[in-house]
């Protein structure tokens, strides 16, 4: 049996923005359905814990992990030092080492507008736009055409010691008994039983009863490495999203 009592989480309140791009917005009726199953982690087994087991990081594990995912599929891994890692959760989570009372964790949203302005590590996020994380279409078209969802979860404390992630009845939920805490992770495939992510280290299977319970947020990232690579995908009208992006202020 699996135990991650002694693992950190760092997914802070979620927080939204009326001006976040709508995923489903670009997807046209040319896009054929998405296959019942998609795995872009590509053989990879070790993700490294990129200090998530000793800080609430996991925002910035997270990025670090997507791309791990798109540089092993586009040929050669690149793995993100735990160095790099921590500059970044200092950065933009405001993590000083000196005090341990600011390892607070941070808010995806904000970590992704960080990442599309400055860059991470040499990698660029050209854009990000939030799927309904209800509805599993969208969430499995973001995994095929993108190479995956970065994704926060909140957690229940039945999820320390599960092998694969699933309901408990009774188990509680955000901000009720039973709550473990909010967690962001980066989930790079899927199947007809369930989602796959990256977290602590290695891979972690949630059930399709999981995700629908306890997924509270997500994000396709417009990696521009992947991009450069595969190109925008047909049935997915990148220009009027990049026109709707520019109208931003």
């Amino acid at each position: 049996m699996a135990d991650h009592s002694k693992m950190k989480l760092g997914r802070k309140a979620i927080k939204t923005d009326s001006r976040t791009l709508a995923l489903g917005n670009y997807l046209t009726s040319a896009l054929p359905a998405p296959p019942p199953a998609k795995d872009w982690t590509c053989g990879l087994t070790d993700w490294g814990m990129m200090m998530n087991d000793k800080l609430g990081d996991c925002t910035i594990a997270g990025v670090g992990h997507a791309v791990q995912v798109w540089s092993k599929c586009l040929g050669t891994e690149i793995t993100v030092p735990d160095a790099t890692v921590l500059s970044f959760y200092e950065q933009w989570d405001g993590y000083n080492p000196s005090d341990p009372s600011t390892d607070q964790g941070g808010i995806e949203l904000d970590v992704l507008n960080d990442w599309r302005k400055n860059g991470f590590s040499g990698h660029s996020l050209l854009a990000y736009a939030a799927p309904k994380f209800s509805n599993l279409v969208e969430i499995r078209q973001s995994i095929t055409l993108f190479g995956g969802v970065y994704i926060g979860l909140g957690l229940p404390v039945t999820a320390q010691n599960q092998d694969v992630w699933d309901v408990v009845p009774n188990s509680g939920a955000n901000g009720k008994k039973g709550s473990w805490g909010g967690h962001c992770v980066f989930v790079p495939k899927y199947d007809q039983h369930g989602f796959t992510c990256i977290t602590w280290g290695g891979l972690k299977t949630m059930t399709l009863a999981f995700w629908k319970k306890y997924c509270d947020e997500a994000y396709t990232l417009l990696g521009q490495d992947w991009l450069n690579e595969k190109g925008s995908p047909s049935g997915f009208d990148q220009a009027a999203l990049q026109t709707d992006l520019g109208a931003i202020k």
